[in-house]
């Protein structure tokens, strides 16, 4: 059954009350938000393997800290899209703003147009894919997860990077402190077909450059300390 649920009628509040109530869940898996109109904190905290499409842009913290569900925006979206994601899938069909997928520590984050600053910004076991290009500082001190970037990369990619995986097709403007080009080995090919397929993307995994942590910055040394 399909739910359609009026933000301009019924409320944000009470959708995201509807989206964590079992009892209409138990009848209603499938739901359709219309006139979102930027609002804020659209479909957060999902707890349940619901389908959530959403008709329009959408303001900050769109889908965060969702878990099992699938949720799309069918427009832009604001800062913090799928902030603190544990599991499902989110797809932006437009441009995210600043800090996509920050924290997420699993699921699947799909951007077809562009991420602003600091996207995937702590990521902590996330996958995000992003079909156009990506702002300054993203995968700052991402600690687990991988991200794609079909397009470029701004400066300072992957700053403080810890075990994170980061994948780019264009240019990178800078790279961030302790973040180094890597070899793409057989297994790196496979795993970024699968991420390119999941995200429904159609792309050469052999024309993208893996880049990863050089681990310097693990303990802190003095030799260092201009780095930090």
């Amino acid at each position: 059954m399909m739910k359609t649920h009026d933000l301009a009628v019924d409320g944000l509040r009470e959708l995201n009350q509807a989206l964590h109530d079992a009892d209409i869940l138990k009848d209603a898996r499938e739901w359709r938000v219309v006139n979102s109109d930027g609002a804020h904190n659209i479909a957060c905290g999902i707890n349940d393997a619901i389908s959530v499409d959403i008709d329009g842009h959408a303001g900050y913290y769109c889908a965060g800290m969702n878990q099992k569900a699938s949720v799309t925006i069918h427009g832009n979206t604001g800062v913090g899209v799928a902030e603190n994601m544990m599991s499902g899938c989110v797809r932006v069909k437009g441009d995210a703003s600043q800090s996509a997928g920050a924290t997420a520590h699993g699921g699947l984050l799909i951007i077809e147009g562009n991420a602003s600053a600091r996207c995937g910004i702590s990521m902590k076991g996330v996958d995000i894919v992003v079909k156009g290009n990506i702002g300054a500082m993203s995968a700052f001190m991402g600690q687990a997860g991988r991200m794609v970037v079909c397009g470029d990369a701004g400066e300072g990619l992957g700053d403080s990077l810890y075990e994170a995986r980061l994948y780019v097709k264009g240019t990178v403007a800078s790279l961030g402190a302790d973040c180094i080009a890597k070899d793409m080995r057989a297994e790196h090919l496979e795993e970024l077909a699968e991420l390119l397929a999941s995200a429904g993307i159609d792309e050469d995994p052999a024309s993208f450059t893996r880049y990863g942590s050089a681990r310097q910055l693990y303990h802190f040394k003095v030799d260092n300390a201009s780095a930090y």
